[in-house]
């Protein structure tokens, strides 16, 4: 039974709680750590609302299964960490090229290869954006709570439904085996996004046209429209060209019904930005400390704030230039060697500065550290 009202959860239990509520009723995985939990309520629970649990042979069998379950017109998902989410790459650029609905959560632990299984980590950054090969689109959203556990695990599933992309929910070891009190809603009189199925006249339907807003209508099976699916570029009609015009159509619909839908997609959160000089960026569990250290910096009048991406992909970039506008600095922290670094070094240009704090140890970031960070960029008179 899904828990509604005050509770204690766990964050990966609630992940598992998210998805059903949103209306995932397939859900194909591997064991790994840290993200075990995620699997082991999904099978007690998905049977008890008619639902499919599946353990397979590996990840990228759980990742098939997933994208079969969602063709087939079902809700559907899998979980995974580091390696594991190497394994489903390949078919998650199939996913993103045939625009198949589903939600991949990646619970981060140390790397590479096998590295630390039962330490957190945000090694995955990049790779959830660019994991796959080509140009393609992604969603990421990166929660920092188990209360924003369970919320962005709903939101993931609506922009799935709604976009006909995969969704990523990212988050690291330290939040996912948190246990807080949450204010669990309820859901059952919410209408969740729905994807748009085929309509119209059936000899004339096109499975990769664009409606207008970039998002194709998508065949049930048995409704007797025609689709030819394949990760090949594909046309208008599903099957394969390698015409230059209709290449570079297809792809730009890909790429651009992401940025057509950042009205939904965007969302982030600012702590004392605006009349911050030094802004702190993170996510996940650093987003945590930060929140902490701007708020010690600030009792000692620095002037500083944190934004904190929870889309994480595609960044919400409007919304950080504003923000970083003023700014003299900004000092990006992650359990990483550099990685979002990249993104806002890229953002902040020549305009202003940008420090890292870094730590692969598989320890968190204190907020005693960043605070440390903060006062030594103030004395260098960024006030």
């Amino acid at each position: 039974m899904i828990p509604v009202g005050r509770r204690n959860l766990q964050g990966n239990h609630a992940c598992a709680y998210a998805a059903i509520a949103a209306g995932c009723r397939f859900y194909a995985g591997y064991p790994i750590t840290p993200s075990s939990e995620i699997a082991e309520k999904m099978s007690l629970e998905l049977p008890r609302v008619q639902g499919v649990f599946v353990q397979m042979e590996d990840e990228i069998a759980s990742m098939g299964a997933v994208i079969g379950a969602s063709l087939g017109g079902v809700k559907a998902m899998t979980a995974t960490s580091g390696p594991g989410f190497s394994l489903k790459q390949e078919n998650l650029g199939y996913a993103a090229m045939v625009e198949v609905p589903c939600v991949i959560i990646d619970v981060m632990r140390g790397g590479p290869s096998t590295g630390m299984p039962t330490r957190p980590a945000q090694g995955d950054l990049m790779q959830a954006r660019w994991g796959t090969h080509g140009d393609h689109p992604i969603v990421v959203v990166t929660p920092a709570s188990v209360g924003e556990i369970y919320t962005e695990t709903v939101r993931a599933f609506d922009l799935a439904e709604r976009l006909r992309t995969p969704v990523i929910v990212l988050y690291d070891e330290t939040v996912g085996h948190l246990v807080e009190t949450v204010d669990v809603p309820d859901l059952s009189d919410v209408t969740s996004a729905q994807r748009k199925w085929a309509s119209g006249p059936k000899e004339t339907f096109l499975p990769y046209a664009d409606p207008g807003d970039g998002v194709p209508e998508m065949v049930r099976p048995g409704d007797g429209y025609r689709c030819h699916t394949t990760g090949l570029t594909h046309g208008e009609n599903g099957f394969p060209t390698q015409r230059p015009a209709e290449v570079e159509e297809m792809t730009r619909r890909l790429l651009g019904k992401l940025e057509r839908h950042r009205d939904v997609i965007d969302r982030f959160e600012t702590v004392r930005t605006g009349d911050a000089h030094i802004v702190v960026v993170a996510v996940g569990i650093a987003a945590r400390a930060a929140r902490r250290a701007v708020v010690e910096a600030r009792a000692k009048g620095i002037a500083a704030g944190l934004f904190r991406p929870i889309t994480l992909w595609p960044f919400p970039e409007a919304a950080f230039r504003e923000v970083v506008a003023g700014a003299d600095a900004v000092l990006v922290v992650e359990m990483n060697a550099g990685q979002l670094a990249l993104e806002i070094e890229r953002l902040v240009g020549r305009r202003g500065k940008v420090a890292r704090l870094n730590r692969i140890s598989g320890e968190p970031i204190g907020p005693d550290e960043i605070l440390a960070n903060i006062e030594e960029l103030a004395r260098h008179g960024h006030r």
